[in-house]
């Protein structure tokens, strides 16, 4: 029977021994000369072997033939065998191999784990491509079998080939292929049929024999380093060391890895905020957005739609087909020349996008993407479990902040707790009935620190640079005593220069993850006395609490939560006053200022007679509390950290909506897709403009009031003048149009002026 490959590839298949007998041939020992002597009266085991009939007879002699490769000594310990590539020939085990193999049962199939026909033919035409045609493509990945014991656990184990004495020839069918179809083939992965059609079957020859050593990876395998790595994401160097990982992966020496999130509910992409920051090469700017922004036409099918991996070997040279690609000139703007996006899916639910990049071209293709395959199944899990507990995390702090039982609603909580314990003594179950009110108004305004985001990153580039210019001193003493630090000194340089522009979260983690483990590391070896007692006081600078390098962030932060508390105070103190006006469900959130909502309708309360008459009163309350809120943050201003200013949002809603209590999350929230336009109302409001215009709707020192319709105009200009009349509000009202929004659409506004002198 000839010896048949288990799968297609374009190989004639010959077992010989010429390459291994040539070498020994060179310089024989004794023993050697009578073994050679004895191969010489058989030379089919020299010319090629293609018949399986043709194997028995010649079993001893081969043994003897590679006993150095199979010391008896080893062959208890050793699991190897001498194999013929792309058959399922396999012979002359040591006696471990058989051991196992006699355990794993007669109907056990050897085969490599996740290596289809596909992937067989493409590596046959690789190695091809590498001995004849002079390539270097790199299709090394790991390749596994997996083993039954007796007890029918599998055992993994890693193999091993020495290919030493394989040699690959062409056969006279063998097209010879130009420069341009090999480029062709490396970019075209998946296409078969095209990798058939340049080497067609059995159209060239693989001589020789294989070494095969497999290794037990059961609880160690050629990624268990990166799984160990995800368990560490709170690690100051995880970025340093997750591309460390890749950089093996892939022996690029400045490779980069970078994660973006996906929110496939929002068909979004954010940062991950998971442990430590990780890089994001598809949001360079860290700001969420839309997917078909960021994504071309080809990755967006591929990542998105398909969920599969997007390559590109040569982005400078695709551009010049798709000059206007928003994709390759972000990252060509990043100085990425080839890239791979792998899509990381649970479920058929794309979770986010993991980036390996390298500033020159041709460094990934279409083939070597596949060295991924191995690694994505711990990222996905890493990732589904941090999510998990991120989300896990959120409930603790909504429940112990946010949502204890209001008194308002209390009732009917209690109600319900009645219920279930009564139904559980009586054995009817312990079901809970959905907590609804239906038929109740909203009311949402908000105290927004204006600027916020500008004032942390400015006190963090404060402390960076003071931190920085003290790092600079301590290297210039250490120049006595030390040498090479001119590198280090380069590298602070360009980091001052760096802060000196808007500040990117990259590069704030990228200088963090620098001072720590660079200059701390270098610190922490000098011996010098006067140098050290520089570098003692240096480190008692660096306490976050204490130290004079975190002064402009803890100013920042202890401004904002001055801004909030004193804010949220007079919110709170003034909302004993209106639950007198009617009983409503009250809550309210501390971010970069204080947000809160309002619910009010007859099923809050339903022993008290409710009318419009309330909601009105409840509606001139809530924008005298946001003047006075507004009106004590100015008092407070001059005496603030940072003189940071503030803007005020009120949001009228016309219309009655359901409120849902969510058991999972322990919240309430608006019920069904119409009643959400509140909520899209609340969350886009903030940051709408004056239609036709750059303008944003709200400004420092006034209160904007977003409005519907004509009636909620009119009582809100009747509630504008009663504050006017009491010194809390200017007389002249500016009347905006809102820009149309996503979903949103005729919004109105008004604009006043808050009076400060007002006592």
């Amino acid at each position: 029977m000839t010896l048949l490959s288990i799968q297609d590839t374009p190989f004639v298949v010959k077992l010989s021994f010429d390459k291994y007998i040539e070498a020994m041939e060179q310089d024989p020992s004794e023993s050697q000369k009578a073994l050679l002597e004895e191969v010489a009266l058989h030379p089919e085991l020299r010319r090629g072997i293609t018949e399986l009939a043709g194997i028995e007879p010649h079993l001893e002699l081969m043994s003897h033939l590679l006993a150095d490769f199979f010391p008896k000594g080893l062959t208890h310990n050793e699991i190897k065998a001498l194999s013929i590539p792309y058959t399922n020939t396999i012979f002359n085990h040591t006696e471990r191999f058989k051991a196992i193999l006699t355990a794993a049962g007669d109907s056990f199939k050897m085969d490599i784990r996740g290596f289809g026909e596909h992937q067989f033919y493409v590596f046959s035409c690789c190695l091809i491509l590498n001995q004849f045609y002079g390539t270097q493509l790199d299709f090394g990945k790991p390749l596994f079998y997996d083993i039954p014991m007796q007890n029918g656990v599998a055992k993994h184990y890693r193999i091993m080939y020495n290919g030493d004495y394989l040699e690959v020839e062409p056969n006279p069918n063998a097209p010879k292929l130009s420069p341009e179809e090999i480029d062709l083939l490396i970019n075209n992965f998946d296409d078969l049929e095209l990798w058939k059609e340049k080497f067609p079957s059995k159209s060239w020859t693989l001589k020789g024999f294989a070494l095969m050593t497999l290794f037990d990876a059961t609880t160690e395998n050629a990624v268990s380093i990166f799984k160990e790595k995800l368990l560490k994401l709170n690690a100051n160097d995880f970025q340093t060391s997750i591309e460390s990982i890749f950089q093996s992966i892939y022996r690029t020496p400045d490779l980069q890895v970078g994660i973006t999130l996906y929110h496939s509910e929002e068909h979004t992409f954010g940062i991950t905020t998971l442990g430590q920051p990780i890089k994001s090469f598809i949001l360079p700017d860290v700001q969420q957005r839309a997917d078909q922004e960021v994504l071309c036409a080809d990755s967006y099918r591929r990542l998105v739609k398909e969920k599969r991996s997007y390559v590109v070997s040569d982005a400078s040279r695709l551009q010049e087909y798709d000059p206007e690609n928003v994709l390759l000139n972000r990252f060509l703007s990043q100085d990425i020349k080839s890239l791979i996006l792998a899509p990381i899916v649970r479920n058929d639910i794309l979770l986010g996008v993991l980036e390996v990049v390298s500033p020159r071209a041709n460094d990934f293709n279409s083939i070597n993407v596949n060295k991924l395959d191995e690694v994505i199944p711990f990222l996905t899990d890493t990732i589904e479990r941090l999510i998990s507990e991120l989300r896990d995390r959120v409930q603790v702090v909504i429940q112990e902040k946010f949502t204890t039982i209001h008194s308002s609603v209390y009732w009917k909580f209690r109600a319900e707790a009645q219920r279930l314990i009564y139904n559980r003594q009586l054995g009817l179950g312990s079901g809970t009935t959905e907590i609804i009110f239906p038929e109740v108004y909203p009311l949402y305004g908000q105290i927004d620190i204006k600027g916020s985001s500008e004032a942390r990153n400015q006190s963090i580039q404060q402390d960076f640079s003071t931190q920085l210019h003290r790092i600079f001193a301590i290297l210039e003493q250490m120049n006595d005593a030390s040498e090479n630090l001119d590198q280090e000194k380069k590298m602070v340089i360009g980091y001052l220069k760096a802060l000196s522009l808007p500040l990117l979260a990259s590069t704030e983690q990228e200088i963090s993850n620098y001072i720590e483990s660079r200059i701390h590391s270098l610190f922490h070896e000098v011996k010098d006395p006067v140098t050290s007692a520089l570098i003692d006081d240096y480190f008692k600078c660096t306490n976050e609490k204490t130290g004079s390098f975190h002064i402009s962030r803890r100013r920042y932060e202890n401004t904002v939560s001055i801004i909030n508390d004193e804010v949220a105070k007079i919110l709170d103190q003034e909302q004993l006053h209106a639950q007198k006006i009617f009983p409503h469900y009250y809550e309210r959130f501390k971010t970069d200022g204080v947000e809160h909502n309002l619910y009010i309708g007859a099923s809050i309360s339903p022993k008290r007679s409710f009318d419009f008459t309330k909601l009105h009163e409840l509606r001139q309350w809530q924008l005298r509390t946001l003047v006075k809120m507004e009106i004590a943050h100015h008092r407070l201003k001059p005496h603030l950290p940072y003189p940071l200013a503030v803007t005020t949002l009120l949001l009228s809603y016309h219309s009655a909506i359901t409120i849902r209590f969510r058991m999972d999350e322990k919240r309430f929230d608006v019920d069904g897709s119409y009643n959400a336009r509140f909520e899209i109302a609340k969350k886009r409001i903030d940051k709408a403009n004056i239609k036709n215009t750059a303008e944003r709707i709200t400004e420092a020192d006034k209160v904007t009031i977003v409005y519907t319709n004509d009636a909620e105009y009119e009582e809100y200009l009747s509630h504008m003048k009663t504050l006017s009349a009491e010194n809390l509000l200017a007389t002249e009202i500016e009347h905006l149009e809102v820009e149309d929004l996503v979903g949103l659409s005729g919004l109105k506004a008004l604009r006043v002026k808050i009076i400060h002198t007002a006592s």
